[in-house]
């Protein structure tokens, strides 16, 4: 019971921190999710260093990851040019030449797994902007649209509840699973009652923002988050299992680590990005 009530306040304190501080300003936004940046990539470097064999610089790949996130959130709000991403190039090729000197063990597998954090966790989240920072042709201007990331979420965390409770209740009658091998308790009815789920929320959200997206294009929207953030949760539940470990970490108690907590997200913001540039382009 201790648990569960310590589970379901460092839920609702989560889910009301990430709404406000993406609701309440570009600047709330923007510190939020660079923080969930540096975190996600600290705790990703040091599963990899204790349980992979690897020895990546934690602190060199956590700040080169938040300059990534800070350098899209200015070059899509058209407040810095290109050459802001200067400094992330030069930490990239820091990473590379600094294994010519260290003289680690495996040098080739520091640097697979320092740039698979930079794609898997620092440009995933650094896309969020690209969905925030909208440019209006009307204006001339680029204007915050919260509602967008945001979305992302809310789909997400409808798909996780749909799922629970659709593969509660009807697992017995419809049993087959999901994906087994990666993670056994996820069922087909269950990620399908996540999907209808997904559908009722994007219809939900066209009522109350019909001037950004047609029906049609949140109900895509929404399958494209829920689909992607599936094969997020794998994905992740693949990573863990072949470190031998549980939790990815312990920062948020009773819901593990932040990769355990955003491991959908990781790939539905760059879907949700192909999806509405698609849109807009067709």
């Amino acid at each position: 019971m201790n648990n569960l009530i310590v589970r379901a306040l460092t839920g609702a304190v989560f889910v009301a921190v990430l709404v406000g501080g993406t609701l309440f300003s570009p600047m709330t936004f923007t510190l939020l999710f660079a923080v969930v940046t540096g975190l996600t990539t600290w705790e990703f470097s040091h599963n990899v260093n204790s349980y992979a064999g690897a020895s990546v610089n934690k602190l060199i790949n956590t700040v080169a990851a938040v300059y990534l996130f800070v350098a899209f959130g200015g070059f899509c709000a058209d407040l810095v040019p290109s050459r802001a991403f200067i400094p992330y190039l030069v930490s990239i090729i820091y990473m590379l030449v600094s294994e010519l000197y260290l003289q680690k063990a495996d040098p080739l597998k520091n640097w697979a797994y320092a740039f698979a954090s930079q794609i898997y966790v620092a440009l995933a989240f650094s896309l969020l902007n690209v969905l925030a920072f909208q440019y209006d042709p009307m204006t001339n201007k680029t204007a915050f649209e919260p509602i967008y990331p945001l979305s992302v979420f809310l789909f997400l965390w409808t798909s996780d509840t749909g799922a629970y409770c659709c593969g509660s209740l009807l697992h017995k009658y419809f049993p087959a699973k999901l994906f087994e091998r990666i993670s056994p308790n996820k069922s087909w009815v269950g990620s399908i009652g996540g999907g209808v789920l997904c559908l009722v929320v994007a219809a939900v959200l066209w009522h109350f923002n019909p001037t950004l997206l047609t029906l049609p294009q949140w109900l895509g929207l929404g399958a494209v988050v829920c689909v992607f953030g599936t094969w997020g949760d794998l994905v992740e539940s693949l990573f863990k299992r072949q470190l031998g470990i549980k939790d990815s970490g312990h920062v948020l108690p009773g819901h593990g680590g932040m990769l355990d907590r955003f491991d959908s997200a990781l790939l539905a913001i760059p879907a949700a990005v192909l999806y509405l540039y698609s849109v807009q382009a067709f």
